[in-house]
């Protein structure tokens, strides 16, 4: 369960009462209830991209201005600082904090990290990711010296559509990696099918990943699927910048630039072997997993939705039935 502690007591995000936004566009956010009132409207007919900007921005500010919420590194919990600090990389080169979030482009922002410190020759080169080796984690330092660099660093993060994030972790995961398989398919399986205990691992069903996650603590989650403001707490980190997955190369160029990063450095092509998570394939998903499992998970990611500014899954049996 996501607990934001403030003064000895515990709140909890399901708790969080949220209203629901309908954009001219059709996309459900939900926001807590009331959170905008005094927020003035976006300017008429800005960029689309300026509208999401925009909106995450003031959302962000909006719920992180609620009392319970940290403020800094330090009023967060330990295990929560442990998991924010080990998962922010560090430039000091560059003069930047980038905190990863896995199943949103990580890999190839660790690969831009590397060439910027030397330690990798191309963006192109062809080699497995080590996620640790050559890498600076801001956890490894002194707090004198973590305070002068979340004060003055530039800090961003890139965000994903929560359940497209889930499913593209699920496929990767549990399709192709024998290590999860064994490491949490078998336990999966054993524990919600019947008969069960002769499984690898590899046969593990979306539903049973959902059922996995719904009794998971979510501050003792692999990170591969740890609701991305656990991951990087941006109520605690000021984030100058906060890039997307649908405008990944837009929004990369944009934060390459921003660091003054050399001209011969780009973001990576996506790998040949990519399987991408499309509308059609989430859409498949989603309707064929019961509507009462998902609504019961949303709590524990309802910040990445609302913070993030993210539709919620429409599995309503109109939608399903096309």
């Amino acid at each position: 369960r996501s607990r934001l502690r403030a003064g000895g007591t515990v709140l909890l995000p399901s708790m969080l009462m949220f209203g629901v936004i309908l954009a001219s566009s059709g996309l459900l956010l939900m926001i807590e209830k009331g959170i905008l009132a005094e927020v003035k409207p976006p300017p008429l007919h800005p960029p689309a991209n300026e509208v999401l900007r925009d909106i995450r921005n003031r959302t962000i500010r909006s719920v992180c201005g609620q009392r319970a919420m940290p403020r800094s590194v330090w009023e967060l919990p330990a295990g929560q600082r442990r998991t924010l600090l080990r998962h922010l990389l560090v430039s000091d080169k560059y003069r930047f904090l980038y905190c990863y979030v896995p199943k949103v482009a990580c890999s190839n922002w660790k690969r831009i990290l590397k060439v910027l410190d030397g330690a990798l020759e191309s963006v192109d080169v062809k080699l497995k990711m080590d996620h640790k080796s050559d890498l600076v984690f801001l956890g490894d330092m002194k707090p004198e010296e973590i305070n002068y660099r979340l004060k003055n660093y530039y800090k961003f993060i890139f965000v994903r559509n929560p359940a497209e994030r889930l499913l593209s972790a699920y496929r990767n995961k549990f399709g192709e990696i024998k290590e999860y398989q064994l490491k949490y398919g078998v336990e999966i399986v054993r524990r919600y099918r019947k008969n069960g205990g002769k499984s690898a691992g590899d046969d593990v069903t979306f539903s049973e990943f959902l059922r996995y996650l719904l009794d998971e603590d979510v501050e003792k989650m692999n990170e591969h699927w740890m609701p991305i403001y656990n991951l990087c707490q941006p109520c605690a980190v000021r984030y100058d910048f906060i890039g997307s997955y649908e405008r990944l190369n837009e929004d990369a160029n944009h934060v390459l630039e921003k660091v003054q990063a050399p001209s011969f450095i780009r973001f990576p092509e996506r790998q040949s072997w990519y399987k991408p998570v499309t509308a059609e394939t989430l859409h498949y998903y989603l309707c064929n997993t019961p509507q009462k499992l998902i609504k019961e998970l949303l709590p524990k990611y309802i910040l990445d939705f609302s913070l993030f500014a993210y539709p919620l899954p429409n599995i309503t049996s109109e939608f399903c039935r096309q």
